[in-house]
């Protein structure tokens, strides 16, 4: 029987990364990256912080996690920063993918060419509609959903994305989990039961503009705070992830 892993949080082992820091190196690594393009070399822990939009002391916390801790009086190298949590996010490899569930947002998903730049490889889309099955998109025809298990071991799926109807969403993870994909992204407005070993991120925009809707109730009321101040890490860190 498949059940939902404990939250409760556990002491870190030596050389982990606390799950509040992991959630925020993309952030970090996003600006970075554009930093690069941009050809600038260094970059000081308060300019990045500011564009990454959280506190000076917080993101020199979270990069001394990853042993670096810049120059004092210089900053970070860019390029350097950008390498270190490429390599501590596992974005130094590449990841094949399935999305399963190719309405409107699996077809945007589908669609997105941001993926392949961060090591992301959409190699298979799945779909229960017959009416769906042989449509080509980006070059991949879409499969059946009877098909699931041939095309995930066909393909060597790594990372499942689901954006099922929230009905459909568990019997699709729970094959998922059964072919052994450990890693799901769940855009399903369900919450998954899964066992331990996996890992699954949930994405609901209603929840985000949930949270948006509270903020602006704030502002209306003349309340002011900074943003996301009143949503702690542990708290947004948990509805992220079921």
């Amino acid at each position: 029987m498949q059940v939902p892993r404990a939250a409760a949080s556990r002491p870190l082992g030596k050389g982990e990364i606390p799950e509040a820091t992991v959630a925020r190196l993309p952030v970090y690594l996003r600006v970075l990256s554009a930093l690069a393009d941009s050809d600038v070399g260094t970059v000081s822990s308060e300019a990045l912080a500011a564009a990454a939009g959280v506190g000076s002391a917080k993101l020199r916390k979270d990069l001394s996690h990853l042993g670096s801790y810049g120059t004092r009086g210089v900053g970070y190298d860019v390029e350097y920063l950008v390498y270190q949590i490429s390599r501590a996010l596992g974005l130094t490899q590449h990841y094949r993918v399935a999305i399963i569930g190719v309405g409107n947002l699996g077809h945007a998903l589908a669609n997105y060419a941001g993926f392949a730049t961060r090591g992301f490889r959409i190699a298979a889309l799945v779909d229960a509609d017959p009416a769906r099955v042989g449509e080509e998109i980006v070059g991949l025809e879409i499969r059946h959903l009877d098909e699931l298990e041939v095309v995930i071991k066909e393909h060597e799926i790594s990372i499942g994305v689901i954006a099922t109807p929230a009905g459909a969403a568990q019997d699709v993870c729970d094959r998922l989990v059964a072919c052994g994909v450990t890693s799901v992204l769940n855009f399903a407005p369900t919450v998954l039961a899964v066992p331990e070993a996996v890992d699954v991120r949930k994405v609901d925009l209603s929840i985000e503009l949930q949270i948006l809707a509270f903020h602006e109730q704030r502002k209306a009321a003349g309340i002011h705070a900074e943003p996301g101040a009143a949503v702690p890490d542990d708290v947004r860190s948990a509805g992220a992830a079921s």
